[in-house]
């Protein structure tokens, strides 16, 4: 929602909870990290309800040598899948602990009510490398689902715990897991913004960019390489795209007055943006490189927060042309956009899932601002949070959960919820707000 702010539309609808500095801080220095991003504290994590019929996983713990990392690859893949709502886990305290699946008893994890077992171990290698091997058994069926062997460094331990929770997360439930994607994010702690990449749970963070001014609207690209913003540097909205490997950066989108909302095209060819250059915000195409400048929306009205459908064919975005703010779609190819949204005198902020069935957005009933979804062929919509001061839904890379924005204790913290809207997870750090949300590959 902030970009409605930016752009001055529909400002007396915006909640003031995550914008109340975009606008008013004095534009002061921006640090820039090239080759090398800086670790800082990680967010806490807290689970909020789930599934009412749960898969039963006894996660072993695997066999272990001295100096492995902490915490272990059962304890971070575990909860992984804890987050997702549709797993509980074995308690497997006082069990017989087997690291091959010829030495798996299923009569006994049947005794004990596990679906399925998880076993493994890991084995010191030269140079502080390890060797990690697990088993993933269906217990009901008494037979073996994976197999994976990994060689790593401890750098790698969390990446591995990921991996393999998103191998037990696809073969439980034939959806392919997210724990291995990472989310972007824009942290403020007194007057200081930090642009962020983490793990999907938020832990491992870096930083990308630090700023004394507003940072906002991070985007991956499809490949997750390059992150495009929005930085207030040049004493106003500028768009960059910047790589996540090397740092490098350039400026995209610095056209006469207000630049914003950038949204990639899935070639990352292009990127969607929102600009005043020619009068009020309309949306317009352009190369990632900073050329091939086309306009597709016009009119005296507000349009702003694009967001392409996952073939490229059709921008979803926000705008007032109906007399109050609401989602409409248009080819990418130019015509007449369509209304999308017709629930509800107020719904901003599109994102669409991986899939293209999906559409989430913030919409207000009551001076609530929550996140919805709206399914496109049938056209129901429900809400699925609980909160009153949500912004910026982004979808999971697997489409099962939407990541967002929102006010807990007087500070801005990050959230996720399932589809169904039972499960929801905090994501939150001690002492700082967390806006401006994006999920990646």
């Amino acid at each position: 929602m902030v970009n409605l702010f930016i752009n001055q539309a529909f400002p007396i609808e915006i909640p003031n909870f995550m914008l109340r500095a975009f606008l008013l801080f004095p534009l002061l220095c921006l640090t820039l990290l090239s080759t090398s991003f800086s670790a800082r504290a990680a967010m806490e994590i807290q689970v909020i309800g789930g599934a009412a019929s749960k898969i039963a996983v006894a996660w072993v713990p695997f066999q272990a040598v001295p100096g492995q990392p902490e915490p272990t690859l059962t304890a971070i893949a575990g909860d992984d899948l804890d987050r997702s709502g549709q797993f509980r886990r074995v308690d497997v305290s006082g069990m017989l602990q087997p690291v091959a699946p010829a030495q798996v008893d299923y009569g006994v994890w049947r005794g004990k009510g596990a679906d399925a077992v998880v076993i493994g171990h890991v084995a010191a290698l030269p140079g502080g490398r390890f060797e990690v091997r697990f088993y993933l058994l269906d217990v009901i069926k008494q037979t073996q689902l994976a197999a994976f062997s990994y060689t790593i460094s401890a750098a790698q331990w969390r990446a591995t715990a990921h991996q393999i929770a998103d191998i037990v997360y696809e073969k439980l439930t034939g959806i392919p897991g997210a724990f291995s994607s990472r989310i972007a994010y824009v942290q403020k702690q007194g007057k200081r913004f930090e642009l962020r990449v983490a793990d999907a749970d938020g832990q491992n963070p870096r930083t990308v960019v630090r700023s004394d001014e507003p940072v906002i609207s991070p985007r991956f690209s499809p490949d997750g390489a390059r992150l495009a913003y929005v930085s207030f540097e040049d004493k106003k909205p500028v768009v960059y795209v910047q790589s996540l490997r090397d740092g490098r950066r350039s400026k995209v989108a610095a056209f006469k007055g207000s630049n914003s909302a950038p949204a990639w095209a899935p070639d990352g060819r292009r990127l969607a943006v929102v600009l005043t250059r020619d009068q009020a915000s309309q949306i317009y195409l352009i190369n990632a490189d900073g050329s091939g400048l086309t306009r597709l929306t016009r009119g005296g009205n507000l349009d702003t927060e694009p967001v392409f459908s996952p073939d490229g064919k059709t921008l979803f975005f926000t705008s007032d042309r109906g007399g109050s703010a609401q989602i409409y779609r248009v080819a990418t190819s130019g015509g007449e956009p369509r209304r999308v949204t017709f629930s509800g005198s107020y719904n901003v902020s599109p994102a669409i899932s991986p899939d293209g069935r999906n559409l989430t957005y913030i919409s207000r009933e009551d001076g609530r601002f929550s996140v919805a979804l709206h399914e496109l062929a049938s056209g129901q919509t429900r809400v699925l949070t609980d909160t009153a001061r949500d912004e910026s839904p982004s979808f999971a890379p697997n489409g099962q959960a939407v990541l967002y924005a929102t006010v807990q204790g007087g500070r801005g913290i990050l959230g996720t919820v399932s589809l169904d809207g039972k499960t929801r997870t905090r994501l939150s750090e001690p002492g700082v707000d967390a806006r401006e949300p994006a999920w990646g590959p």
